[in-house]
């Protein structure tokens, strides 16, 4: 428990240092230098609420994933006006008019400012998606997942709270606030508006990726170098069906050496990561290892068992799979990560963990040591699967559901729940995507009309799509791939080195979920 409050906060300092923080650092400078504690507080407490319970409400009123986000912009307009023009903020109804007064007021009300604030924070949450991901799949909150997200609104709220209470010392001493009340005021009323306009139209993008990340590789360790947090190894448990054993009849793991891997179908990650757990099943099953592969989705369409088991056989995959549609057996294990595997000895306890790709070679050499432990005398020898995990930097994954936003797109917004027309910018920004042609927008995907097209800047060696529907995809007008059946991964290219830009074409029906890169 307390390496998972301390991976929080970390990764909360780390991001607020982050090109994800640019949008927000006026209002900070602003209206912080005169309410520090009321900005930060509400920017905290309304960036952690809706980052935990904001999928969870928008999904049972059946709203908008994009509505909070453009509530908080809303709201940020609506409290710069009333603060550069007093005689617009008189005619605003009632309840909006005491949040300006109280906004106005010297040493008040920025609490209202930072709940407004924070909802266009949320963006930043990059270290606890995951725990996002498992509350909208699942339906609960887990007391992981609250200590989680406290512990990462704690830490991106320090820094924060120390740059404003540090500009609001400078002012007071400078008796900035007694002589210069008026121009704070309409600077802070410029700064809300700016803010709004800045994150509804995406304008901080091209900032963000000219500023160098340096804070990148510390919130990838605080965000997955969890310790473990199992002494004892649960059995899989409210398990939707097993796949490749007799009768589907369930595996336990009680006195055997087991490694359990949680995975989805359609990722890449796991997807490279499946020829090691196969070798090691096929090398190490006669010394008595049991490989379990725990199959738990992340889109609606690995929620089929059908669609789970065509995809496992077409992937090579013939170790046990339990089909752990509810998140049951993922929150037994505190599981945050796909892939993931969790190393159990014989006596149940879990000797081992990995989270992501690679490390491959050290792993097995704890699965062997398992195994000596456990009695094995005689052990062939060490698997010899190479290790395809990348090791350059690529563009990160990129969906393209509304639930999802703010996509990473070049030219024009997309418009969660409807069906518009798109056209190409002049150029696309590294590591985004644009659209042309007419699209319609769902919380996972989007669906290609007619005359659809994407362009995709992109980083990488391999790019892959997550399709779904009837229909082709052509990629740069000369390779044209058939798209059927469940929705699963598809390869666009391998073998490139470095940036690239790919255009494709989709026919109407097609529907696209997310890139991966390789």
């Amino acid at each position: 428990m307390p390496s998972l409050l301390l991976a929080g906060l970390l990764a909360g300092i780390v991001t607020s240092l982050s090109p994800c923080v640019l949008p927000v650092l006026p209002v900070v400078l602003t209206a912080g230098a005169r309410r520090p504690w009321g900005v930060v507080g509400g920017l905290v407490t309304s960036f952690s609420l809706t980052t935990l319970f904001g999928s969870l409400l928008l999904d049972a009123l059946h709203l908008p994933a994009t509505l909070l986000r453009n509530a908080g912009i809303a709201a940020l307009v609506l409290l710069g006006i009333g603060l550069l023009v007093p005689h617009v903020g008189e005619l605003l109804e009632r309840p909006f008019a005491r949040l300006r007064t109280r906004a106005a007021a010297p040493g008040r009300g920025g609490f209202a400012t930072g709940l407004a604030l924070g909802l266009v924070y949320v963006p930043c949450a990059g270290p606890v998606l995951a725990t996002i991901a498992v509350v909208g799949a699942t339906g609960r909150i887990g007391f992981d997942s609250l200590l989680l997200t406290a512990a990462f609104g704690a830490g991106t709220g320090l820094p924060l709270l120390v740059l404003a209470v540090s500009g609001g010392a400078l002012a007071r001493r400078a008796r900035f606030l007694r002589t210069h009340a008026r121009g704070l005021r309409v600077a802070t009323g410029a700064a809300l508006v700016a803010v709004a306009a800045v994150t509804a139209f995406d304008l901080a993008a091209p900032l963000q990726r000219a500023v160098p990340d340096y804070t990148a590789a510390a919130q990838r360790a605080v965000g997955t170098d969890q310790l473990d947090r199992l002494t004892h190894a649960p059995d899989p448990t409210g398990i939707t069906a097993w796949l490749n054993t007799p009768g589907g009849q369930p595996v336990s793991l009680r006195g055997k050496v087991a490694v359990v891997s949680f995975w989805t179908y359609s990722c890449i990650n796991c997807q490279r990561a499946l020829p090691h757990l196969e070798q090691w099943d096929a090398a190490y099953r006669a010394a008595g290892l049991e490989v379990i592969g725990v199959h738990t989705p992340e889109f609606a369409f690995e929620h089929d068992p059908g669609n789970v088991a065509d995809q496992a056989a077409a992937l090579g995959v013939r170790y046990p799979v339990a089909v752990d549609n509810d998140y049951a057996t993922w929150n037994a294990y505190g599981n945050q990560y796909w892939p993931a595997a969790y190393l159990v000895d014989a006596t149940g306890q879990v000797r081992r963990t990995s989270f992501g790709e690679g490390g491959y070679a050290e792993f097995e050499q704890a699965i062997r040591a398992a195994l000596t432990d456990a009695g094995a005398t005689r052990l062939p020898p060490a698997t010899d699967v190479p290790d395809t995990t990348p090791t350059t930097s690529l563009t990160p994954e990129t969906y393209l559901g509304a639930e999802h936003t703010p996509l990473s797109t070049s030219g024009s917004r997309v418009t969660a729940g409807r069906t518009r027309a798109y056209t190409f910018p002049a150029a696309v920004d590294p590591d985004t995507f644009a659209l042309d042609g007419t699209w319609t927008s769902a919380d996972e995907y989007l669906t290609a009309g007619p005359g659809a097209r994407l362009r995709l800047a992109f980083h990488a060696t391999s790019v892959h799509w997550v399709l779904g529907g009837t229909g082709t995809v052509t990629v740069d007008g000369t390779k044209t791939i058939a798209v059927s059946g469940p929705p699963t991964l598809y390869t666009l290219l391998d073998g490139h080195s470095g940036p690239g830009e790919l255009t494709l074409s989709a026919s109407p029906g097609v529907r696209a979920y997310s890139f991966t890169f390789g």
